[in-house]
């Protein structure tokens, strides 16, 4: 969940409110902050999740519906899990005719705002984040009697695993480890009661979905929930949950999977009108499984540190890697090996076709080589980028390193400005692999 300060909500006219305006994951109630055993809680009554995805993009909107069923005014707060991949946009609290809207503050300024609020008797609600994935939202001064419209909006960029995008809407808060290092921090938060995973929960929970895709929806599951789903086929799909007695309710996260991938390559586009600016969404999907004779012949260069931090299990690991890597290459490639340390060599002049014989060869070569030396890799790659290359010929260039090295700004500007020709993958061996390096030349490359 993406939020870089707290939301401040303040007491606006009674108004018609939007009702498009809605928002974010839910937790199973609230809880009132108060030591009186008498004092009644603030139950939720209901749930109601509204999810449109297009693309790869969710935009979800949770309402939620509560009541003060006490005799006094109440302050109250609830813990409500959220997805990390997540960024909250709009936020709204409505009590009886009376409205509270959203506005981003700096998370300390927040807080003064709120307690002065509070201290005034007006009806305000201050919303923190208290980790990637878990908010915290305080309510102050709700009325006997007081109806409370919670309405939260976010918006998720959806990832592939698989060929699959999944979506997922958190309805479970489950307890949390607190070490003795955070108590002080996080015991507020942490101690909040927690609704128990799998146990029925006695308020209603409704989620509907729709998906438009640039591509035709092969495929919608969810293996949390029994669904009604209509439009597979069709680049619009919907998703309801199957209606009946036995229908569970918020007592498990909703987990949704839709492929857009069939057996070939495909691509689409979507298109948006705003009010000052348009937008588009152009998504190209790989197939499942691309078949051998469908890919082109490539030309491979591992580049492989033989460093002293190489030395053991890195470059035994290093060696069970290329042997799968160089093993698994096609007859139609081509490849070559350079070993770098404080120089470097090729195994061959030049790169050779992926014969038996020449894999054979590359492998007892690899297998003898041992770790020494210093760590010299923008030369290595330097020399790679000259190397001549048929124009009619892609090449990737494999590099397997711990990466313990402080060229890390170098390496990436080498593998950018080569680009043209060749893109770079890396191999980050050993047990405390230089991180910003390997991952660095992943989006560099």
């Amino acid at each position: 969940m993406s939020i870089m300060a707290a939301l401040l909500l303040m007491i606006s006219p009674p108004t018609h409110a939007d009702d498009s305006e809605a928002p974010k994951a839910e937790s199973p109630y609230f809880f009132v902050d108060s030591n009186d055993p008498g004092t009644d809680r603030l139950p939720l009554k209901s749930t109601q999740v509204d999810v449109r995805i297009a693309g790869v993009i969710a935009d979800v909107t949770v309402t939620q519906h509560y009541r003060n069923e006490g005799q006094r005014p109440i302050e109250a707060r609830y813990v409500f899990p959220g997805s990390t991949q997540a960024a909250v946009y709009a936020m709204n609290v409505r009590l009886g005719d009376r409205l509270l809207t959203a506005r981003i503050r700096e998370k300390q300024q927040a807080r003064i705002e709120y307690n002065a609020a509070k201290k005034e008797g007006k009806t305000s609600a201050l919303l923190e984040q208290q980790r990637p994935n878990v908010f915290e939202m305080n309510v102050a001064n709700i009325m006997p009697g007081d109806d409370v419209a919670v309405e939260l909006r976010y918006t998720e960029l959806l990832t592939p695993h698989d060929a699959q995008y999944g979506f997922v809407f958190p309805t479970v808060v489950g307890p949390r480890y607190n070490s003795p290092q955070g108590a002080a921090a996080n015991e507020r938060w942490v101690h909040t009661p927690y609704h128990p995973n799998g146990v029925d929960s006695p308020m209603a929970f409704d989620l509907k979905l729709t998906l438009d895709a640039p591509l035709a929806v092969k495929e919608i599951v969810s293996p949390s929930h029994d669904i009604d789903v209509d439009g597979v086929g069709s680049s619009h799909a919907s998703v309801t949950l199957k209606t009946g007695a036995d229908r569970p309710s918020n007592n498990r996260d909703f987990i949704l999977g839709y492929r857009l991938a069939g057996d070939r390559i495909e691509s689409g586009l979507m298109l948006y009108r705003g009010d000052q600016e348009n937008f588009f969404l152009a998504l190209v999907e790989p197939p499942k499984a691309v078949p051998a004779t469908q890919i082109n012949p490539r030309d491979y260069i591992f580049v492989v540190d033989i460093s002293g931090s190489m030395h053991g299990y890195p470059l035994d690991t290093a060696k069970e890697l290329l042997q799968h890597l160089i093993g698994s290459l096609r007859p139609s490639d081509t490849f070559n090996v350079m070993l770098f340390s404080g120089s470097n060599r090729m195994l061959a002049p030049s790169s050779v076709p992926a014969t038996r014989a020449n894999i054979d060869q590359a492998l007892r070569t690899i297998k003898q080589m041992g770790g020494s030396g210093s760590t010299e890799i923008v030369p290595a790659l330097r020399r790679i980028a000259a190397l001549p290359k048929a124009a009619d010929v892609s090449r990737s260039v494999i590099v397997v390193t711990d990466g313990y090295v402080t060229v890390e700004n170098e390496v990436f500007a080498l593998v950018r400005k080569n680009l043209g020709e060749s893109n770079v993958f890396a191999f980050g061996i050993g047990t405390s692999v230089n991180r910003h390096l390997i991952e660095g030349i992943a989006r560099a490359g």
